[in-house]
C-alpha cells in the first residue's frame, strides 16, 4: 500500500493545518503489462485553527495563486517553463515545490522508476480535508481508492500534470 508525509507549516496555528502528502502509481490494466501511473495527492488534515472550512479556503486560495484551477480539467504544466511548481524525483524521494509548500516525501521503487520512464507524474491538490489520513500510517488501496474516487473530488480539486526533473550530474 501506501503511507503518507505531513508537513505542519511554519507558523503554529495556520489556517491549512496540516497538509498530508500521499505518493501512489495505479496500473492501467492491459494483457500486455500495463503502464504504470504516478500520482501525488495533496490535502488537509482539517486541523488548521479556524477549522476544515477555513482550511479548504485557505487552500483554494494558494493553490489558485499558484496558477491551478479548481474543478476543471488538469492543467498540463509540463509545457511551461515559467511555473512556480515544480517536483524533483530522485534516490527514492519526491520533492514537491508549490509556492506555499515545499516537502520531501519517500516514493516505492516502482513510483520512481514510472515516474522517470513517463517523464511526469500526475499532482492532485484535494480541497476536501481527509481527517483519517495520518502521518506514517500506511493506507490501505480500499482506502486510498475511496477518497480519490469519491464524487466531490473532481469539482473540489486542483489537478495537474507535471515534469519530473532530475538531479544533473
Amino acid at each position: 500500500m501506501t503511507s503518507t508525509t505531513a508537513v505542519k507549516p511554519e507558523q503554529q496555528g495556520s489556517l491549512l493545518g496540516t497538509l498530508i502528502i500521499v505518493p501512489w502509481a495505479n496500473e492501467t490494466a492491459s494483457a500486455s503489462g500495463g503502464t504504470v501511473t504516478p500520482f501525488l495527492l495533496v490535502c488537509s488534515r482539517g486541523d488548521g485553527r479556524e477549522g476544515p472550512e477555513a482550511g479548504a479556503e485557505a487552500l483554494r486560495t494558494e493553490l489558485e495563486k499558484s496558477g491551478l484551477t479548481i474543478g476543471g480539467g488538469a492543467t498540463d504544466l509540463t509545457r511551461s517553463s515559467r511555473t512556480p511548481i515544480s517536483l524533483l524525483v530522485e534516490a527514492g524521494q519526491a520533492v514537491l515545490h508549490l509556492p506555499f509548500l515545499r516537502v520531501q516525501c519517500p516514493v516505492s521503487p516502482q513510483w520512481q522508476q514510472a515516474a522517470h520512464e513517463g517523464g511526469t507524474a500526475h499532482l492532485i491538490c484535494a480541497l476536501r480535508p481527509w481527517p483519517e489520513a495520518v502521518q506514517g500510517r500506511t493506507l490501505a488501496a480500499d482506502e486510498l481508492r475511496a477518497f480519490v474516487s469519491d464524487e466531490q473530488m473532481v469539482p473540489t480539486s486542483a489537478r495537474c500534470l507535471l515534469p519530473v526533473r532530475r538531479v544533473r550530474t
